[in-house]
C-alpha cells in the first residue's frame, strides 16, 4: 500500500503551464516590443546588466515567465518573494541577506511578484537598499504602477508594459505544447482541430496561462480513439475553455456588420438591441477599446450638443476600459451604451465640421480679416492688425461684427 502511494505522488505532475514556462528568451513568445532582438531589455538579459525593474501587465502575458528567463541567464543570488503572503519581518531577513552577499562580491536579484498588495510601509522598506544597490528589484504587477507603487520607487527603475498576447502568440505556444516531448504533450498522439485550436487561442484574452490550461483539460479529459489518437474537436474546446464559439471574425463582415448594427442601434435610441450587439462583441473577443471608440465617436456625431453630457459618459467609459480592462469594463461600457442611446438626438455638429471641410477642400481659402489678426507683437498696427475689432465683454458679452471674410452658415441648431 505505501509503494502505490508513493507511485500515485511521483506520477503528479505540475500544472501544464507551469510545465511549459520559456527556459530561455529563444523560447520566450510574444512581447516583441520589449523583448525583440535589439531592444533594451533583452541586451540587459543577455548581458546580464539588469537594474531595477517593474513588470506590469494582464495575468498570463508572462511576467512571472520573464523573471524565472532572467533567474536562468543572471549570474547573481535570485530571491523570490510574494507580496501577497510575506510581511515587513521577511523583507527586512532577505535585504539583510543580500547586504552580506554583497560584502562577498555576490549580487542578489530581488523578485517581488504582486508588488501591488505592498503598503506604502512595506514599499518604503526596499527604497534604501534599491537606491544602494543592494538588491536588484524585479518587481511584477496586474496594476498599473504608477497607481500603486510610490512615486520614489517608480523613479529608480525602469517601467516595462506587458501587453496581452496576440491570438497567432497563442496558437504559437499551443503548438509548442503539442509538439514538446519532455514537458508538453508529444508523447501524445493528438489530432487538435484548427477551428479548436483558433477557438481556445481567441477566447484566452491573451492569457497564455488560460489557454495552455484549456489544453490541458481538453487533453486529459478525452478519451483516445481505437487508435490511441486523442481527437479535440470545437465542441470540446468550447467545454475546456468553457465559451461557446460566436461567429465573429474581427477582419471580416461580421465585424463590419455588428459594428455597423451597433452604432445604428445606439442612433436610433434602441438601448436593447445595442446592449446585444455589445455583449455579442465583447464575447466574442472584440478589442473593448475598439468598442469604447465608437461610442465616443457616436455620441459626439449622433448627440452632440443636445446632450453634452453624452460625450463626458462616453470619454469616461473609454478611460474606465483602460483602467479597469475585461472582464469588468463591459459594466462602464454598458452605461454609456444606454446612455448615448437614451439621449436626444442631433448630428449638428457633425454636419457643421463636414461642411466646412468641403469649402476649405474646394473652394478658395479665406483670409483672416484684419481686425482680428494678432495685434500683440511689434509692428502689427503699422499693419493694420486688430484695428476696429470690438471686443464684445464691452458690449454685455456679444456685438455684431465679421468673423469670416464671407458670411458662412455652417451650423444649423
Amino acid at each position: 500500500m505505501e509503494l502505490f502511494k508513493e507511485k500515485e505522488k511521483s506520477d503528479i505532475k505540475p500544472p501544464l503551464a507551469y510545465r511549459m514556462s520559456p527556459r530561455s528568451l529563444d523560447e520566450y513568445i510574444g512581447q516583441e516590443h520589449i523583448l525583440g532582438y535589439g531592444k533594451l531589455l533583452r541586451r540587459s538579459i543577455e548581458a546580464d546588466r539588469i537594474n531595477s525593474i517593474i513588470l506590469y501587465g494582464p495575468p498570463g502575458t508572462g511576467k512571472t515567465a520573464l523573471a524565472r528567463v532572467i533567474a536562468q541567464k543572471t549570474n547573481s543570488h535570485f530571491e523570490w518573494l510574494n507580496a501577497a503572503t510575506i510581511g515587513l519581518d521577511e523583507i527586512r531577513k532577505a535585504i539583510q541577506q543580500a547586504r552580506n552577499r554583497k560584502t562577498k562580491g555576490i549580487k542578489t536579484i530581488l523578485f517581488l511578484d504582486e508588488i501591488h498588495r505592498f503598503n506604502k510601509l512595506q514599499q518604503d522598506a526596499l527604497l534604501p537598499d534599491v537606491e544602494e544597490g543592494n538588491i536588484i528589484l524585479i518587481a511584477a504587477t496586474v496594476e498599473n504602477p504608477f497607481f500603486y507603487v510610490n512615486s520614489a520607487l517608480l523613479s529608480r527603475s525602469q517601467i516595462f508594459e506587458l501587453k496581452p498576447l496576440s491570438e497567432n502568440n497563442l496558437i504559437e505556444i499551443l503548438k509548442f505544447a503539442l509538439n514538446d516531448k519532455e514537458r508538453g504533450f508529444g508523447h501524445l498522439s493528438i489530432n487538435l482541430d484548427e477551428s479548436a485550436l483558433k477557438h481556445i487561442a481567441k477566447m484566452s484574452d491573451g492569457d497564455a496561462r488560460k489557454a495552455l490550461s484549456a489544453l490541458e483539460i481538453a487533453v486529459l479529459t478525452t478519451p483516445p480513439d481505437r487508435e490511441g489518437k486523442i481527437n479535440i474537436s470545437l465542441e470540446i474546446a468550447e467545454e475546456s475553455i468553457q465559451k461557446k464559439a460566436v461567429v465573429y471574425d474581427k477582419k471580416g463582415d461580421q465585424h463590419y456588420d455588428i459594428i455597423s448594427a451597433f452604432i445604428k442601434s445606439m442612433r436610433g435610441s434602441d438601448p436593447d438591441a445595442a446592449i446585444y450587439y455589445l455583449a455579442k462583441m465583447l464575447y466574442a473577443g472584440e478589442d473593448p477599446r475598439f468598442i469604447a471608440r465608437r461610442i465616443v465617436i457616436c455620441a459626439s456625431e449622433d448627440v452632440g450638443n443636445a446632450d453634452p453630457m453624452a460625450l463626458v459618459v462616453a470619454i469616461s467609459a473609454l478611460r474606465a476600459v483602460e483602467f479597469v480592462g475585461m472582464p469588468e469594463a463591459r459594466i462602464p461600457l454598458a452605461q454609456a451604451v444606454i446612455y448615448v442611446a437614451k439621449a436626444p438626438k442631433s448630428n449638428a455638429c457633425y454636419k457643421a465640421i463636414e461642411s466646412a471641410w468641403k469649402d476649405i477642400e474646394t473652394e478658395e481659402t479665406m483670409e483672416v480679416p484684419d481686425h482680428l489678426k494678432d495685434s500683440h507683437y511689434s509692428g502689427a498696427k503699422k499693419l493694420g492688425h486688430g484695428k476696429g475689432y470690438k471686443y464684445p465683454h464691452d458690449y454685455g458679452g456679444y456685438v455684431e461684427q465679421d468673423y469670416l471674410k464671407k458670411k458662412r452658415k455652417y451650423y444649423e441648431p
